[in-house]
């Protein structure tokens, strides 16, 4: 199995996730600027969508999208989800949550048309980073134990830090338990990111 990545990009979910996971997987470095593998292959020619993450399986089959390969990995690892009869409706729930109000809005964060653009991002931003710290139900998004969701969080928390997006104490808090963790350490240290 193969996690194509970039160093950074929304993919450390996924990179984060998988090693919570126990899972055995080889990482496949993206350079976008080449649009080349590590190994020279045209990235388009795996995900004709243009971005990361995508996992490959042994078989050849290609999984993309945070939400698809984040809800894989809790199906294969159950205590990386919420628990209670509703629990993978909350854990899809709040991965699009993530996904739509937060991971998207970055886009006009890194990339804006205008500075009132960036300003507007920033301010959504705040204003969902707020709602999800409110949400919190402990240490983690569903309580005393982590889930592929937190791994979602935490990378957009990480984006937060590098362009100086505010963020609330308590996801400061989060913040800094989940940097903690040996798979997020065992994540950084295979992209680079140190």
């Amino acid at each position: 199995m193969k996690l194509y990545y970039s160093p950074g990009a929304c993919s450390l979910a996924d990179h984060i996730a998988m090693h919570e996971a126990g899972m055995n997987f080889d990482r496949v470095k993206v350079d976008f600027k080449t649009r080349l593998t590590q190994d020279g292959k045209p990235f388009d020619d795996i995900n004709p969508k243009g971005y990361v993450p995508v996992v490959e399986f042994d078989d050849g089959k290609r999984l993309t999208e945070n939400i698809a390969i984040l809800s894989w990995v809790a199906q294969k690892s159950p205590s990386l989800a919420p628990s209670g009869d509703d629990g993978n409706l909350r854990l899809l729930e709040t991965l699009a949550f993530i996904s739509t109000e937060i991971h998207k809005q970055f886009g006009r964060v890194f990339r804006p048309s205008s500075d009132a653009e960036a300003s507007a991002a920033r301010e959504k931003i705040g204003q969902r980073f707020a709602l999800i710290a409110k949400m919190m139900r402990g240490d983690y998004l569903f309580g005393d134990k982590m889930s592929v969701a937190d791994a979602y969080l935490f990378t957009m928390l990480t984006w937060a830090r590098k362009m100086g997006v505010d963020m609330p104490a308590e996801l400061q808090a989060f913040y800094a338990r989940m940097r903690e963790r040996p798979a997020v350490k065992l994540a950084f240290e295979h992209e680079g990111l140190e």
